[in-house]
């Protein structure tokens, strides 16, 4: 029976990195779970290594965000969940809400496999609210044992007057809804968009994820209705690129940079079109590389077709622009008309092993919900915890205009650091821009790579200045966050470069944990020498915000030492410049109510 176990959860495991995007890393010692359980160190089981204000159930896997909807004054949100253990599974869609997207109540489950289209696989999918007021979901169900044969069903609520949702129906004569053609690869052929309607003609659309050229080639395709009921294919896919592969959960939805005059930024309903002061996102996950990407563009509706404002976008590079750059996959946003925003959610997997998952009885996380609006350059989005969180903020410290010197740290005493929230701006002086080390033309495109080689304990010119959090008290335990500024590159325009980066390395004195180093540049002039900075801070989780939120990067550390109280929180500067820190303030953060109860 244990040895059966094993080769059950191996098999999930495996089946996870095919078709869920789960992971970065095969974990080798999966395969000796049994004798790798039983060592899993004391500080991974420790409760306080569970996140406190990201958003998980009670226990068990979960992955990806799944039609996010607000609904007679209730924001659901479901998500897919595997309710027997924490290996990928069993999948069904869990079902929570909120008033405030902080605090969460469990409620039964929304979706289970039951219905022939969806006898083998419930898989993700997305919620439209019909012009009646009726919300409806639209996700991939499989429907035989052997092969991995992808369509489309749709449910409704069973009883609309309810404002909690609690029970779906998948009418017989309706399922399965969309299905795909000979042309289209049917294990390649899933998560259907929100749909949107054009007012030119009253039809209906959406989008479902595929691939082309054998694979190689991502795609979105276009499937149009009058009636919600019966779907046409448009011939030609909305948007395709070539080499990179499936495109899962795709997302696609307008934006703007306009406030409501009260600097909030205004979100835009799925249904508004392109125009003057409005463009288009598209955004894929990406099957081979596991990670979110997104391009701004313009949507012609009539020769439905979506061109990216940056043609090179698509490709490879610095040019590609994700949502975050750790781990942070299969995301979906909707529109909030109760606040006139777009929220964006998110998948963040853990970076333990297996073994681990099993052990301490939970796998998976959602990054904090973040509103999302275009940046007044056009060229990207911007990204901001959503304003509620700021309701679990509890007691402050402030460090204000201190200088730390080339090579040293100062140490943020005066609350609890293992779960807070902090917000810091720094300045560097003109003379020390000018003292920035010059960029590897090797490394110009690749802000992973760059990271990876000029880690946060590599002395740098500008930087690198940044966080250490999660540290323990002789600091060999930490994490850093920080930002390293370089003269551009030989022949490049630009006058410098900054890049931002989380360095995990050094976050656990526990072995077989994954740390990759995640970094991204960040499009900013800091020819004035200011840069800011947010983290959440979150026991495992250390979710940063750079510029403003022009780039973001979620990344999962376990440490032994740092844990609860044994936690600390320090600025350092480990470039040849002094940096200035301008202002510093940091929160204890509150847990809010999550998942612990149904009603």
């Amino acid at each position: 029976m244990r040895s059966a176990l094993v080769v059950s959860f191996a098999c999930a495991w495996l089946l996870l990195l095919q078709l869920a995007g789960a992971s970065h890393v095969v974990y080798d010692e999966f395969f000796e779970a049994e004798a790798a359980t039983a060592k899993v160190p004391p500080s991974i089981v420790n409760p306080q290594l569970r996140t406190g204000y990201h958003f998980h159930p009670p226990k068990n896997w979960i992955n990806d965000p799944n039609a996010p909807m607000y609904y007679k004054g209730w924001y659901h949100f479901f998500y897919q969940y595997n309710p027997k253990g924490a290996v990928w599974n069993n999948i069904v869609w869990a079902h929570s809400v909120s008033r405030d997207l902080i605090n969460w109540v469990a409620l039964p489950t929304a979706l289970r496999p039951s219905i022939p289209s969806d006898r083998y696989g419930c898989w993700s999918g997305s919620a439209t609210v019909l012009p009646d007021g009726t919300p409806v979901i639209m996700y991939t169900g499989i429907n035989h044992p052997d092969i991995n044969y992808q369509v489309q069903n749709v449910a409704y609520p069973r009883n609309k007057s309810d404002p909690l949702l609690r029970e779906w129906v998948k009418p017989s004569h309706m399922n399965p809804i969309i299905v795909p053609e000979r042309d289209i690869n049917v294990t390649q052929f899933r998560d259907p968009t929100t749909a949107w309607r054009a007012a030119a003609d009253g039809q209906w659309r959406l989008l479902i994820g595929s691939a082309t050229d054998g694979g190689s080639r991502g795609a979105a395709y276009v499937y149009r209705s009058r009636d919600f009921r019966r779907w046409t294919r448009v011939r030609r896919p909305l948007h395709s690129a070539p080499a990179t592969g499936m495109w899962e959960c795709p997302d696609f939805y307008p934006v703007s940079s306009d406030d409501d005059g009260r600097r909030r930024r205004v979100g835009l309903e799925t249904s508004v079109p392109s125009g003057p002061r409005v463009k288009h996102v598209l955004k894929n996950s990406l099957d081979l590389r596991r990670y979110d990407y997104y391009t701004v563009g313009t949507y012609h509706r009539r020769a439905e077709r979506y061109v990216p404002d940056d043609p090179a976008g698509d490709g490879d590079g610095e040019r590609r622009v994700r949502y975050d750059y750790g781990n942070f996959y299969a995301s979906k946003t909707f529109y909030d008309p109760a606040k006139r925003r777009r929220i964006l959610w998110g998948w963040a997997n853990e970076s333990d092993t297996a073994a681990d998952d099993v052990a301490k009885g939970w796998a998976g996380i959602q990054a904090i919900p973040r509103t999302v609006w275009l940046d007044p350059s056009g060229k990207q989005l911007l990204q901001w915890p959503i304003e509620e969180v700021e309701a679990l903020r509890g007691k402050a410290v402030t460090l204000g205009k201190t200088i730390i010197k080339a090579g040293h740290h100062v140490k943020v005493t005066g609350i609890q650091t293992a779960q807070a929230d902090v917000e810091v701006s720094f300045e560097v002086s003109p003379s020390a821009l000018a003292g920035a080390e010059r960029l590897d033309p090797a490394l110009a495109d690749d802000a992973e790579r760059l990271c990876g080689v000029k880690r946060a304990d590599v002395k740098g010119g500008v930087g690198p200045f940044g966080l250490w959090v999660l540290a323990s008290a002789n600091l060999k335990e930490r994490t850093a966050v920080f930002f390293r500024v370089f003269k551009a590159a030989a022949g490049s325009s630009n006058k410098h470069v900054v890049l931002m980066c989380t360095d995990p390395t050094k976050s656990s004195l526990n072995p077989n944990l994954y740390r990759p180093t995640f970094a991204g540049f960040v499009d900013t002039d800091i020819s004035n020498g200011k840069i800011s900075l947010r983290t959440l801070i979150d026991r495992s989780v250390v979710e940063s915000f750079g510029a403003g939120g022009k780039t973001c990067i979620l990344s999962r550390v376990y440490p032994s030492l740092a844990i609860g109280n044994k936690a600390h929180l320090y600025v350092f500067n480990n470039g040849r410049a002094d940096v200035k820190v301008s202002r510093l303030i940091a929160w204890e953060m509150k847990k809010p109510v999550m998942n612990g109860a149904k009603i």
